[in-house]
């Protein structure tokens, strides 16, 4: 393996390592998951425009139609990381993150019918077992339940990060990663703005402190660094390291926040995982 191949894969695993403790944040910060949210893309927004800026990097779209494809794009991310944070902060970091990495089950739905692609009877299985996964988490079929609404609020995360992803395909062929990432998130950010004036929360210096982290290193800088080890490594091997971020977020909430999963968690979780693990390798194929 090549020097530039090693470099890739640190690159690509450190950038889905801070992807998966991102969950930490719903639980160490005492603020509702909407501005947890908001204080992430707004600090990750303005880093990736100073990073446009000085990599003097085009910013203006090419088509008009562009702007209103980014600005419901930026809508459906806000939704997507909001239900996110409130799926973890509702339950635990593991159900969240669980209920959440099911987001390929709503992808092989959602993807023959936007893109006139055949849908195979593999896919449909793959789909079906990882429904089976869903189930063995949800301890009881009851909005009373912690835990079920965590794994409702995930659900939500992982449908609309399905239709984020296809709708990222559109623009994949035409705009840097970076470009798209900055339209997507300044729009999150005014979307979610009004919400600071209705639940007037009450931010400390130390909570903009850890958002500040969380928004340019847990986001900007992961994403740029997952970008960037794209260049060396194969997309099917990197979709492959994203079915750690499960892995990673579920141990760094055993270690700081002492979240032990149980049985049905890890019976769920291991269901899903697989699942996962064998549609990206089949891919590879």
């Amino acid at each position: 393996m090549e020097k530039s191949d090693n470099k890739g894969l640190l690159s690509v695993h450190l950038a889905v390592f801070l992807f998966g403790v991102v969950g930490l944040f719903a639980k160490l910060v005492d603020l509702p998951a909407v501005i947890i949210v908001l204080g992430r893309v707004l600090f990750s927004s303005v880093f990736l425009w100073g990073f446009l800026l000085v990599r003097r990097q085009r910013i203006r779209l090419k088509r008009r139609a562009d702007y209103l494809w980014m600005i419901a794009a930026g809508v459906i991310l806000a939704v997507h990381w909001s239900s996110f944070m409130q799926a973890i902060q509702s339950s635990t970091v593991a159900v969240g993150t669980l209920a959440f990495s099911t987001f390929p089950l709503f992808v092989t739905i959602m993807e023959p019918y936007v893109f006139h692609e055949k849908l195979k009877a593999s896919d449909v299985v793959c789909a079906v077992v990882m429904l089976a996964g869903v189930f063995l988490i949800v301890p009881e079929f009851t909005l009373q339940n912690t835990m079920t609404r965590g794994v409702l609020w995930g659900l939500l995360s992982a449908v609309t990060y399905a239709v984020l992803s296809l709708m990222n395909r559109k623009f994949s062929g035409s705009y840097p990663a970076t470009v798209v990432s900055f339209y997507e998130q300044a729009t999150a950010a005014v979307v979610l703005f009004p919400m600071l004036l209705i639940l007037r929360p009450q931010v400390t210096l130390k909570d903009v402190g850890v958002l500040m982290l969380l928004g340019v290193v847990f986001t900007a800088v992961a994403h740029s660094l997952f970008i960037n080890g794209l260049r060396t490594v194969r997309v099917q091997t990197a979709g492959i390291i994203s079915g750690l971020e499960s892995v990673y977020g579920i141990v760094s909430a055993l270690i700081f926040l002492g979240e032990i999963p149980g049985i049905r968690e890890i019976a769920g979780g291991a269901l899903i995982l697989a699942v996962v693990f064998y549609s990206t390798q089949k891919v590879a194929e």
